[in-house]
């Protein structure tokens, strides 16, 4: 039992010898800024934006936080506390460096912790609440920071950035393995607690603002009036929407392989493909999306990840096809989330007080609610195994209700398309 959940599982200088605003604007500052220097003793400029050795130092040790940070079980309540974790640290950003030190060794602390689980409650406790927090707040600052590094190519950073989730999905779950089946799971916890610590720790350093100074920011209402625009709530509302469904695959996925013959191995390989595939997704959608309507973008995840679902998933009755699907979906849906970055630009240009760093949590707290609730729709939908031996090809396996919740919600999440046809967009 502890098995499979374990598998499911530096103050700011004074402001008045620094570039001076006018006023704070959460809004990165333009690409003028390359220009500007800080009036220190040094008389040093600002390190430059879209590119750099700094710029691309931050983005891989953000890349390699991304990779190592998230995990399943705690997954949904990092996704939901979001918004809260940005808030402070918008209200108090003098503590943005020092979260992640914090947050990492919450992280480890949590791990090693439930080393000495002996019920479930403890696991739940420690790897998924404890190890939740501190994981916000080690993965918050990369967020925050990466709009102040990045401006034209933002969407690219951000693609680069959550392309670390799928890479580990491809490498952990093998090392994890190899553990519990060598070690067992309480030496596999301490071991990672250990190892998450030397791989981060000496990355952190490199995860810091490309600004000297950063105003505090108290949340104030007008900060969320974006909310109540139609462009916000379409887009978040289909986010949600695709959320529901986009975590299933790689849930059931292993277990409809066995269906078909397969292995445990040659099960598991349908999640690693889709994870390959996942890593590309998110590259190519980022480049993609800072140049193109968001809308755009989403419309050609939505048509992958439908035909993949429908056409490739729905008439699978052998592992070759079944492979096929985990690599178009891991393409295609898997890059989803890299749209993001357009999402931010878009809901900014109807609401000028909106602070990208909030809509952005606000997008991730609809995922979480997407993947917190999937767990319990996806019991229901494969209960007693409907439409088994009563429907053609995989529809018949008893995962046929499944595959098309999973389809249906991967299309509707792609209705902001209509939305902008009719102008509410």
């Amino acid at each position: 039992m502890f098995d499979d959940l374990l598998l499911h599982g530096i103050a700011p200088t004074n402001p008045k010898k620094l570039v001076q605003r006018e006023e704070f604007s959460p809004e990165p500052r333009s690409i003028e800024d390359n220009h500007l220097v800080a009036s220190n003793n040094d008389n040093l400029p600002l390190p430059p934006v879209d590119g750099g050795k700094d710029a691309w130092l931050f983005l891989a040790a953000c890349f390699v936080v991304e990779a190592l940070v998230w995990g399943t079980c705690a997954m949904g309540i990092m996704y939901l506390d979001l918004p809260i974790v940005f808030g402070l640290l918008r209200r108090w950003p003098r503590y943005q460096r020092l979260s992640t030190t914090g947050g990492l060794i919450t992280m480890c602390l949590a791990l090693g912790l439930s080393s000495f689980s002996t019920n479930t409650t403890h696991l739940v406790i420690t790897q998924g609440v404890i190890y939740a927090i501190g994981g916000s707040f080690a993965y918050s600052p990369c967020i925050l920071f990466i709009d102040e590094w990045f401006n034209k190519r933002k969407g690219l950073a951000y693609g680069i950035m959550w392309a670390g989730t799928g890479l580990a999905g491809v490498t952990l779950p093998f090392v994890m393995e190899w553990l519990l089946n060598t070690y067992g799971f309480r030496t596999t916890l301490r071991v990672w607690s250990v190892s998450l610590f030397i791989l981060t720790g000496p990355l952190l350093y490199f995860i810091k603002p490309r600004f000297p100074d950063t105003p505090a920011h108290s949340l104030h209402a007008r900060d969320f009036a974006f909310i109540r625009t139609s462009t916000f709530a379409i887009l978040q509302a289909c986010n949600v929407i695709e959320a529901l469904g986009f975590f299933l695959p790689t849930i059931y996925l292993p277990s409809f392989a066995r269906t078909l013959g397969a292995s445990g191995t040659l099960g598991a390989l349908t999640v690693i493909f889709f994870n390959v595939a996942s890593v590309f997704g998110c590259v190519l959608m980022g480049a993609v999306v800072d140049k193109w309507h968001v809308t755009n973008c989403i419309m050609i995840s939505t048509i992958g990840s439908t035909i993949g679902v429908f056409i490739v998933w729905g008439f699978s009755v052998s592992l070759p096809p079944l492979y096929i699907f985990s690599l178009i979906y891991g393409l295609f849906a898997g890059s989803f989330t890299s749209t993001w970055p357009g999402i931010m630009r878009d809901v900014k240009k109807k609401s000028d007080t909106a602070d990208p760093s909030m809509i952005f949590a606000c997008l991730a707290a609809g995922r979480g609610i997407g993947n917190v609730a999937s767990g319990p729709l996806s019991e229901i939908l494969i209960r007693g195994f409907p439409w088994q031996g009563n429907a053609g090809f995989a529809y018949g396996s008893g995962y046929g209700t499944l595959i098309v919740f999973t389809g249906l919600t991967a299309l509707f999440g792609g209705s902001s398309i209509l939305g902008r046809r009719v102008g509410w967009l």
